[in-house]
C-alpha cells in the first residue's frame, strides 16, 4: 500500500484493516451529480481512498452554489463544475483517479457509466434522471445509493437488484402525480424556490458516501431501508421498503417482457 499513514484511522479499524483498505482502493464508484449531496460524498469517497471516481455534472459553479456545495471555492465561479471538482479531489487524494463525465448521460453513454463503476450514487436533483438512473441500475444488477434534500428535510436509501432488494420505482412508483422521492412530497419544488440548509444537504451526502463505503466493504445489511431525517427536530425514520412484484422496473413481469 503506497500510503498506509494516510488512510491508518481507517485501516486500524478491525472491520477495514489492510485487506479492506485495499478493496476500496480496487474499488470504483459513479456520483451523478457534483452539487450539494455530490460534492460531500465525492470528498469522503476520495478521502476513504477510493481507487476511481467517475462523475457526471453538465452545470458551472454560480455564487449561490458555494453556500452549500463544498467542493467549489469563489475563484471557481463560472468554471465547469466537473473540472473544479476535480482540482479539488485530485488535491484531496492524487492516489484517487478522477474520470469526468460531462452531462446529460442518457442512452447508452449512462449504461456504460453504470457498468464502469461498482457502486452508483445518485446526487442529481430531478426525477427524469433519478427515475433513468434507477432503471439502468436494475438492468445491471448495480448497487444504487439514492439521497435527497430539501429545507431541513433529507433521505437517503441504497438499493441492490441483485440481492433481490426494491428499487426507487418501488418506493415511488408515481413519478406523474408528483411522487419523485423529494421529502414530505416536494416533488416540483427546488431548492432555489423552496431554500435548503448548507449542512442537511452536507449529512445526506456524507451518509451516501458511508452506505457506499459499507457497502464496498460487506458491512451492514442496508439495502431497502429508507432513512428520513428531520434536522429542525434532529430525529430519524427508519422503514422497511418491500419490492413490489409489480414494479414497473424491478418487477416480474418488466423482468420477463411484455411479450413472455
Amino acid at each position: 500500500m503506497s500510503d498506509f499513514a494516510r488512510y491508518s484511522r481507517q485501516i486500524v479499524l478491525r472491520e477495514v484493516g489492510v485487506n479492506g483498505q485495499q478493496l476500496l482502493r480496487d474499488s470504483s464508484a459513479l456520483v451523478i451529480g457534483v452539487g450539494g449531496l455530490g460534492s460531500a460524498a465525492a470528498l469522503y469517497l476520495a478521502g476513504a481512498g477510493l481507487g476511481r471516481l467517475l462523475l457526471s455534472d453538465r452545470d458551472r459553479v454560480e455564487p449561490s452554489n458555494l453556500q452549500r456545495q463544498i467542493l467549489y471555492r469563489g475563484g471557481d465561479i463560472g468554471r465547469a463544475k466537473l473540472d473544479a471538482a476535480a482540482d479539488t479531489l485530485r488535491a484531496l487524494n492524487p492516489e484517487t483517479v478522477i474520470e469526468l463525465l460531462p452531462g446529460p448521460l442518457d442512452g447508452a453513454a449512462l449504461a456504460a457509466a453504470v457498468q464502469a463503476a461498482d457502486i452508483v450514487l445518485d446526487c442529481s436533483d430531478n426525477f427524469p434522471t433519478r427515475a433513468a438512473l434507477n432503471a439502468v441500475c436494475v438492468a445491471a444488477r448495480k448497487p444504487l445509493v439514492s439521497g435527497a434534500a430539501i429545507r431541513f428535510e433529507g433521505q437517503l436509501a441504497l438499493f441492490d437488484a441483485a440481492r433481490g432488494s426494491a428499487c426507487y420505482a418501488c418506493l415511488y412508483p408515481n413519478p406523474d402525480d408528483g411522487d419523485s422521492g423529494m421529502p414530505a412530497g416536494e416533488a416540483q419544488e427546488t431548492c432555489e424556490e423552496a431554500g435548503v440548509l448548507g449542512p442537511t444537504v452536507g449529512v445526506v451526502g456524507s451518509l451516501q458516501a458511508l452506505l457506499a463505503i459499507k457497502h464496498l466493504l460487506g458491512l451492514g445489511q442496508d439495502a431497502g431501508q429508507l432513512h428520513v431525517w428531520d434536522a429542525l427536530r434532529m430525529s430519524w425514520r427508519k422503514m422497511a421498503v418491500p419490492r413490489d412484484p409489480y414494479c414497473r422496473v424491478c418487477g416480474t413481469q418488466a423482468q420477463r417482457g411484455p411479450d413472455e
